[in-house]
């Protein structure tokens, strides 16, 4: 197993090979787990398996054994899991236990046709092993190539599992009693969002706004593959509306485009299914990785990681509903040696953190706006590299800039600045940062603003420093912890 610099230090990344998208999260008995796509023998794409780990603080993983292989349905695309409590399939004879519903996509015929169909696969011993259902596939329909990356979930108002299916560039939305048999309800997207290219990964879920459970909406998540005229490459969307149990109605400007992320390496992410009502969190995880570049990433014998897992939540601005994300508690357990500072007056060409050395950190800082025009940090600096994060007070955007941040050359769009609108409340910018191996990510305010962005530092940029353009800003405080695994 290599031990590059890239290899996070607090991320989830398979042991050796290829990953990409996650699938099958779900929590049953204690345990996080995560299935993901897998390809054992190569660093690139390849015929796709379900690899597994497991955790039960979504902090540390233990790999675990393949879950599921190619067989004579085709490969093994992405899916879900879920908990059958009621043996509502048959499978466990009245007990509860583990149904992973799959995409089988297989090529078929010499002038290279796809066909998808939906599969399934159940486990009686808590995902330790499989057994694919005799019955595959349950589900086709030959007027999609692209039909694929089913998510299930039980609909309690309905009584019956509803699943959400990519179906070229909509989402199909089918309901089950067993979920072996499924029944069409109805189709969302024609004209709805971003068409840029195939759309995958759909999720559906309800979240209360502000925290409040009498006052739910629901969340569509869809993810955008790479079109080649792209320059941000495969991004994620996400729609705000109401499920009845067959249609989900979007709320907003049927043209209107919410990204969930404005960083380019937060992709294919879903949620989590059963975690306890006691609980009360949706947690999700994405591949943090864009398919403009990432089969040729510099890293050795391993590719690709997944994003921190991550509550979302629905917070309303004025006039409008935002999704918001931030990092799950269970990571604190990581942060060692913070050190803090207050009221630090930032002015141009100081930096009152010079004397740092951090390579995988966490810093919570809150800004007063002043009179600066721009300010932020640094991170991974040396003489001649940096990554910017910063804010423009005029246009209130964050951005992250990596143009300078390391190795950028194995890719033509890898380079480049990725902003996103963070709204300053009552005078203050609040900034959560994490910095890993190969890695930021940073959360605005409460989370409403979110950048993730892959980097490929050398070990010896390890600087830090904050900055003010063209007038001072107010640093009202600042924690920043070192972060290990």
């Amino acid at each position: 197993m290599s031990n590059d610099c890239y290899r996070p230090k607090y991320h989830f990344t398979p042991e050796q090979q290829w990953m990409n998208d996650p699938n099958g999260l779900v929590y049953f008995q204690g345990e996080y787990h995560l299935f993901y796509q897998y390809y054992p023998n190569g660093t690139t794409w390849g015929p796709m398996y379900w690899g597994h780990a497991i955790s039960k603080d979504l902090t540390s993983w233990e790999h675990m054994p393949i879950a599921l292989e190619p067989d004579e349905h085709g490969y093994i695309f992405s899916g879900s899991a879920v908990v059958d409590w009621h043996d509502t399939s048959g499978f466990f004879g009245g007990e509860a236990g583990l149904v992973a519903i799959f995409t089988h996509h297989k090529n078929a015929g010499e002038n290279g046709a796809v066909r998808e169909r939906q599969s399934l696969a159940y486990s009686s011993d808590a995902g330790r092993t499989w057994i694919k259902y005799s019955g595959n596939p349950v589900l086709a329909d030959d007027r999609f190539p692209d039909f694929r990356d089913p998510k299930v979930f039980w609909h309690a108002a309905s009584e019956r599992w509803i699943m959400v299916l990519a179906s070229g560039q909509t989402v199909s939305i089918y309901h089950s009693p067993n979920l072996k048999e499924w029944t069409f309800a109805s189709q969302f997207g024609e004209g709805e969002g971003a068409h840029i290219g195939v759309w995958e990964c759909p999720d559906l879920f309800e979240l209360p706004v502000d925290g409040d459970p009498s006052h739910t909406k629901w969340v569509m998540l869809v993810s955008i593959g790479n079109a080649p005229e792209y320059p941000e490459g495969s991004r994620t969307q996400y729609f705000i509306g109401q499920f009845d149990g067959s249609v989900f109605q979007n709320e907003s400007a049927p043209e209107s485009v919410k990204w969930l992320d404005g960083g380019r390496d937060n992709y294919a992410g879903v949620s989590w299914s059963d975690i306890p009502a006691a609980d009360g969190r949706r947690i999700y995880i994405g591949w943090m990785s864009n398919w403009k570049y990432a089969q040729v990433t510099p890293t050795e014998s391993w590719r690709s990681a997944m994003t921190l897992p991550r509550t979302l939540a629905l917070r309303s601005r004025e006039d409008r509903t935002l999704l918001a994300q931030l990092p799950v508690r269970e990571l604190d357990q990581w942060k060692k040696d913070t050190r803090q500072w207050q009221d630090l007056l930032v002015e141009p060409g100081a930096n009152p953190l010079s004397e740092l050395a951090l390579t995988s950190f966490m810093l919570e800082a809150e800004f007063e706006l002043q009179t600066a025009a721009e300010f932020g940090f640094k991170v991974r600096a040396s003489d001649a590299y940096e990554t910017v994060i910063g804010y423009i007070a005029e246009t209130q955007e964050l951005f992250v800039d990596r143009t300078r941040s390391g190795k950028t050359d194995f890719q033509a769009d890898f380079s480049g600045k990725h902003e996103v609108k963070a709204e300053v409340l009552n005078g203050s910018l609040t900034l959560r940062i994490w910095v890993d191996s190969c890695s930021v990510e940073v959360f605005a305010g409460e989370g409403e603003a979110v950048i993730t962005d892959l980097l490929f530092p050398a070990e010896e940029q390890s600087g830090l420093a904050v900055y003010a353009k063209h007038g001072t800003v107010k640093l009202t405080s600042l924690r920043i912890s070192s972060l290990f695994a």
